[in-house]
């Protein structure tokens, strides 16, 4: 009887230890995941990034890496800037990383396709870390790491780094690029039209054409324009 005592308190003493082992371990672990996405995130606040995610998957014939020619905030048109945001995500001054209205239509979309509820801090977070896919592991990546860029970075930064990395056209990363090789002009001379035209594209860089537009990307540029004007203009955008 003594003997079946000694070990069921045995047994309990080695479960009790076991489950402390695994929740420190848990804890290190978070922790430590918590410090990686830090060290991820917050050095963007000061640091341009070298390259991006997408960039690296890009499939080139030479294998070259394609580097980001960086332009600062500053010396990009405002026509640009308020182009991209009446285009992708018209509410971005205002919300923390996510537009759950946007999400709820998306989602409520009787549509075999829907929309995108995508904000530009959640795009600017799948180009630099992240890979194509819609598995449920790469959304939470996705968001988890949305809120760290809200939380470190200025919503001037995040569209500062997001108008450098994005893909204008095949193979061509960031505004610095796109308005020379596409316009033959700096980014500081895009002109509202043209500004409209590099926001129509983005869904499908790869398939639409700033330079060569389609009946479909006119139309899209000149609603872009429509919706910049209801938005304010460049103004919008002051108090970033």
């Amino acid at each position: 009887m003594k003997k079946a005592r000694r070990r069921t308190k045995h047994t309990r003493h080695t479960n009790k230890t076991l489950k402390q082992r695994f929740v420190s371990y848990a804890l290190i672990a978070c922790c430590a995941l918590f410090a990686v996405s830090v060290l991820l995130t917050l050095p963007l606040r000061w640091f341009n990034p070298f390259t991006t995610a997408f960039i690296v998957q890009e499939p080139l014939e030479e294998q070259k890496l394609i580097p980001l020619n960086w332009i600062p905030y500053a010396d990009i048109a405002d026509n640009l800037a308020i182009s991209i945001v009446a285009s992708e995500d018209q509410k971005f001054p205002h919300h923390y990383g996510f537009d759950f209205t946007a999400l709820s239509k998306a989602l409520n979309e009787d549509r075999e396709q829907t929309r995108g509820a995508s904000t530009i801090t959640q795009q600017l977070v799948k180009n630099i870390y992240l890979w194509s896919g819609r598995s449920y592991f790469r959304k939470g990546l996705e968001a988890y790491l949305t809120v760290l860029i809200e939380c470190f970075l200025p919503k001037r930064r995040i569209l500062e780094i997001y108008l450098n990395v994005v893909e204008f056209a095949p193979g061509i990363y960031g505004i610095g690029r796109a308005s020379r090789e596409l316009f033959f002009r700096s980014p500081s001379q895009i002109s509202a039209h043209q500004a409209a035209l590099l926001a129509a594209v983005l869904p499908n860089p790869k398939g639409l054409s700033a330079k060569y537009p389609s009946q479909y990307v006119l139309q899209r540029a000149a609603q872009i324009q429509i919706a910049v004007k209801s938005l304010g203009g460049p103004g919008y955008l002051r108090n970033l």
